[in-house]
């Protein structure tokens, strides 16, 4: 009988070279091609942070200027894309439906050459927001919204269309941060899958929704909705310690805590958790953001743990009146510059990735005639 080792998934081991992030080495922890993420959180908007990854610089204001008036022209769906999306169920896994959308997208706008390769993903890059919220308000309200809205950034396009107006200058404010804050994260488990992919000279379109699936795991992108469907169960921060003391002595898997890499903290979060305390006080509402840090104090009193990116994107997320199941396709809308940085990047100096394997299974053995098993 075959033996069953638990591997260690590849932890500590380097797979690659990279100039566009580090984690854990310099700064505040997390760095987008030199740039300290606190600072760039602090100072730019999402578009500038997209522009550095995808272009190698922080862009001049001409340039931004023009970034954006580009990607807003590109927001508008094929109505072959609108039509598949229409026929996909409400009770669909919203990354389903980003990869769904991706992968048609990519049947009807093919990279032919790689020479296309930035043009493809500034197109991904506008349109992904209405694809998922295209599908959102289609299944869920009957409407066939426009998805062309007169927003200026990716935030604000995409809480227009889900909401049906512009959104304050607050919500689109946090909305930058957020996609800022999960932009980029050198060689993740959906950034090595995007990376793979391109090894073997794929077209754009597959690297990416690659990458999404990697990225629809609970164990990867889907954890800041799993922190929600926790925290929202707790009626308050005493409740939610009893609750989650419980949890621990039933050793129930607790998500939203610790990281693969980070062995302190998480820079992200701080951020996060700075903007989710700030809609709280705005909204007149804190007992959601008081559950969240009591959680937070719990799982560093009790197991020396610390919240990850995606714990307090849940309460920032839910004081924006976004629902739990959008939460990580929002992340997609993200990622997708750092995925397909990695993917040009993997291109410029090519090897396909094809590791080994330790085998531990059956010695060399005969194979035994059918009338002797």
């Amino acid at each position: 009988m075959a033996k069953v080792l638990s591997g260690a998934g590849l932890r500590g081991q380097v797979a690659g070279k990279t100039a566009l992030s580090t984690v854990g080495v310099s700064g505040s922890g997390l760095t987008y091609r030199g740039y300290d993420v606190k600072e760039l959180a602090e100072k730019c908007e999402f578009e500038e942070v997209a522009f550095l990854i995808l272009k190698g610089h922080l862009p001049n204001a001409q340039e931004l200027s023009d970034y954006k008036a580009l990607l807003k022209s590109l927001r508008e769906l094929p109505q072959a894309l609108k039509d598949v999306l229409e026929r996909i169920p409400a009770n669909a896994h919203p990354m389903d439906v980003m990869r769904t959308g991706c992968s048609m997208l990519g049947n009807l706008e093919m990279e032919e050459d790689f020479s296309q390769q930035d043009k493809i993903t500034d197109r991904m890059l506008a349109c992904f927001p209405s694809i998922i919220c295209y599908w959102y308000r289609f299944s869920h309200d009957g409407e066939r919204i426009d998805v062309n809205t007169d927003d200026d950034s990716i935030g604000a396009h995409f809480l227009h269309m889900l909401h049906g107006k512009k959104p304050s200058d607050l919500l689109e404010r946090v909305m930058h941060v957020s996609l800022i804050l999960y932009a980029e994260h050198e060689f993740n488990a959906s950034t090595f899958t995007a990376r793979v992919c391109a090894s073997t000279l794929s077209d754009m379109h597959s690297c990416i929704t690659g990458a999404i699936g990697s990225l629809r795991g609970p164990l990867h992108g889907g954890a800041n909705e799993a922190a929600m469907d926790m925290i929202e169960k707790f009626d308050s921060p005493d409740h939610a310690e009893q609750e989650m003391l419980g949890m621990l002595e039933r050793k129930e898997k607790i998500m939203g805590f610790g990281h693969a890499i980070y062995s302190d903290s998480d820079p992200r979060n701080d951020i996060i958790k700075g903007w989710s305390k700030q809609l709280a006080e705005t909204l007149g509402d804190t007992n959601l953001y008081d559950v969240s840090v009591r959680c937070e104090a719990v799982m560093k009193r009790e197991k020396g743990l610390f919240c990850n990116a995606d714990f307090f994107h849940a309460s920032a997320y839910t004081y924006m009146n976004i629902p739990t199941k959008l939460f990580t396709p929002i992340f997609v809308m993200s990622r997708l510059t750092g995925w397909a940085a990695h993917v040009m990047e993997q291109r410029a100096d090519n090897r396909i990735i094809r590791p080994s394997a330790d085998y531990n299974g059956e010695d060399l053995r005969p194979v035994v005639d059918i009338s002797a098993r």
